[in-house]
């Protein structure tokens, strides 16, 4: 099973939303993507809470591309890493990218992980809109690739064959996850984002948003005590006690529907 490309009317609303115009399928316009991808679509748990609260048959739960795009443009919506990354992939796809989707380890977690590998004139180049990654990060198998962004410095750094351990700095997790570098089938994926709305789900069971707002990266994270809006600037974070209804201050801050946060609230029962 596999979804329809992305339409050219979808493709134009979403740079539109982005402030990008396209050009040919370079380095620079990849990096100006993901710029723009991180400062409109939150890596957030509160529409698959939602959809999977509102949706009898786990199957159908999955956010394909078509309303993962819709979602944001209308309502500020993003996702956790399996719909982000198939929604992006798509996006590239839809630009004139070569590459392929990969499923990756987090520690003892297997298979837990999704990214992107982008083929830009033989290199190869990892995008990870579910993690999120602050740029494109080089992979070779020949050596240790570094790359400093504004929020953060990375290490791609070879572990055997078509393995690589993808290092952050600074960040109390330093190792930010395992990559393995082969193509994943689309029917993979597919059933692998299903997978993810059954019984050991993740992020199902807590409202988690991070994205960066007025050029600072944020967390709001209903398993940590107290609930706080948390800005991270250097690696040091900083707390703000949220003003009124949760909910409503969450939803205004991020610039997501808030109903659909009320609604995720209301799932867990918050």
């Amino acid at each position: 099973m596999s979804f329809p490309r992305l339409s050219p009317a979808l493709v134009k609303t979403i740079l539109r939303r982005f402030d990008v115009v396209a050009t040919l399928p370079t380095l620079s316009l990849l990096e100006t993507l993901v710029n723009a991808y991180i400062r409109t679509v939150p890596w957030e748990t509160v529409f698959r809470i939602v959809k999977r609260a509102r949706t009898a048959e786990t199957a159908v739960c999955p956010r394909w591309p078509e309303e993962f795009w819709t979602d944001n443009l209308e309502r500020g919506g993003g996702g956790t890493c399996f719909e982000s990354n198939y929604a992006f992939f798509s996006l590239l796809q839809a630009l004139g990218y070569e590459g392929y989707l990969t499923i990756n380890n987090m520690g003892d977690s297997i298979g837990c992980h999704t990214a992107i590998i982008i083929l830009i004139n033989g290199q190869k180049w990892l995008v990870d809109a579910g993690f999120p990654l602050y740029a494109p990060l080089p992979v070779s198998p020949y050596g240790t690739m570094h790359r400093t962004t504004q929020f953060m410095k990375y290490t791609v750094r070879p572990d055997g064959p078509d393995v690589y351990q993808i290092e952050q700095h600074p960040h109390p997790n330093r190792n930010a996850f395992t990559l393995i570098d082969r193509p994943v089938p689309d029917e993979t994926y597919l059933a692998a984002t299903t997978t993810d709305y059954g019984p050991d789900g993740l992020f199902l069971d807590r409202i988690v948003i991070n994205k960066v707002v007025a050029d600072q990266t944020w967390r709001f994270n209903t398993g940590e005590q107290p609930w706080q809006l948390l800005r991270f600037v250097n690696g040091m974070r900083t707390g703000f006690m949220l003003d009124g209804d949760a909910a409503t201050a969450v939803a205004q801050h991020f610039a997501i529907d808030k109903s659909v946060v009320q609604a995720a609230f209301q799932a867990l029962s918050l």
